[in-house]
């Protein structure tokens, strides 16, 4: 049902950039409200989470059905976010006149979860049981593992990489879509003498699956590819859905990409929101290029709009992280800039080794201390826990009291 836009603008605190995509779109000759392929470049710190927020808010305002809505997230919390702010969103609009159904936005989740759920419908389609069991993580290594000592894998006269590792491999090569021979040369080398071994293990690990009706987190994505593949049911499920949105799209794999061509080929409401710059989970087969070549694929009737005003940071640290970007030989250009006043311009230092970095690092906050900056005003980032150890050995020599997030104090790990 059309909804008539209230007095109320709920677009009105979004930037031209941010409303003309939530915007983007018209109602077709029936009235339905429809757009073609919409790529969303946004960059660090420009409000993606609060674009796409509003932009399902808006399909919803249009008239368009929740339950006809696919709204595909990178972690189940992000869902459940962008479902409460749609939901505040739309009330406030409507003046509480207007909610969504009990259930949100019914398709809203991971690709995961949908899958899990798509999957249950149509499994006696693929040979599945309705009742499958999903192992995660941990119960499809132990089953490797068990399939490792069946084989004898484990008895070699040399080291037989561990089931972690083969479950990573095993994962790299379902996701890639790249053969097994390939992938150990590139990211596995070390296993690169096991390649036969390893076939056969994999064999074994998706015929024991099969046996006992599981899948595991790969094959909810390797499954629901092959089902939509099939054109039938790939034109039925996306006739399911008016708009088909993607959060975080460069983190997606080439097995997601596909998904997302089988339901919607020519593009049609499809919203895709990310960054490649942001791009830092090729570790788990993330494909940049599915980001990058989206405009190839449905230009010219798609649109790409670039969010580029910066609510986070100050304009002279923007302007370090600009021109770091612009080194990138391939990407969608973005110049971030901030409204923000003031601010130091970051500095590079090269030290000599760790200890000299720490003791860098706690100089610079006493002699902020002397300028009249309070110690709980500074703040020290590292990218693991154990990487603050020196920091901290040399915060406590200072006599410098200090909160750490993310892991034990150094010294109050058992073992030290």
């Amino acid at each position: 049902m059309q909804v008539a836009e209230s007095e109320t603008d709920y677009l009105g605190m979004l930037n031209p950039a941010q409303r003309m995509a939530a915007e983007y779109g018209e109602p077709d000759a029936g009235g339905r409200f429809g757009s073609g392929p919409l790529l969303v470049i946004a960059g660090a710190g420009t409000g993606k989470t609060m674009t796409l927020a509003h932009r399902v808010a808006h399909l919803v305002m249009q008239g368009v059905s929740p339950e006809r809505i696919l709204l595909l997230t990178f972690t189940r919390r992000a869902a459940q976010e962008m479902i409460r702010r749609v939901e505040n969103i739309v009330r406030a609009a409507a003046h509480d006149r207007m909610r969504l159904p009990s259930g949100g936005l019914p398709w809203s989740g991971t690709f995961h979860s949908i899958g899990n759920r798509l999957l249950r419908r149509f499994a006696h389609n693929l040979g599945l049981d309705p009742g499958f069991s999903v192992l995660d993580r941990g119960d499809a290594a132990d089953m490797l593992d068990v399939v490792r000592h069946e084989l004898k894998l484990t008895r070699a006269s040399r080291r037989f990489p561990k089931k972690d590792t083969c479950l990573a491999i095993y994962s790299r090569c379902v996701n890639s879509q790249k053969p097994l021979a390939e992938v150990l040369e590139s990211f596995y080398p070390w296993c690169a003498d096991w390649t036969d071994e390893l076939s056969k293990l994999f064999r074994h690990y998706v015929d024991r699956k099969q046996l006992s009706q599981s899948l595991d987190y790969d094959d909810l994505l390797l499954y629901w590819s092959h089902l939509v593949a099939e054109p039938e049911f790939g034109e039925e499920i996306g006739s399911w859905f008016d708009h088909v949105l993607v959060d975080e799209y460069q983190d997606t794999n080439l097995v997601q990409a596909h998904i997302l061509r089988a339901l919607k080929p020519d593009g049609r409401g499809v919203t895709v929101v990310g960054d490649d710059a942001q791009s830092i989970y090729s570790f788990r087969a993330a494909e940049v290029e599915n980001i990058l070549g989206f405009p190839d694929q449905y230009m010219p009737s798609g649109r790409v709009v670039t969010l580029e005003q910066n609510y986070r940071s100050t304009q002279p640290i923007l302007e370090a992280a600009n021109c770091l970007i612009a080194e990138s030989e391939r990407q969608h250009r973005k110049n971030l800039y901030s409204t923000k006043d003031g601010g130091a311009k970051p500095r590079y230092v090269t030290v000599e080794d760790g200890e000299a970095e720490a003791e860098y690092v706690v100089t610079s906050i006493l002699a902020n201390r002397e300028l009249g900056m309070e110690l709980k005003e500074q703040a020290v980032l590292f990218r693991g826990s154990h990487h603050s150890d020196r920091l901290e050995l040399e915060l406590v020599r200072r006599n410098i009291p200090y909160v750490k997030y993310g892991g034990l104090k150094f010294l109050e790990a058992a073992h030290v």
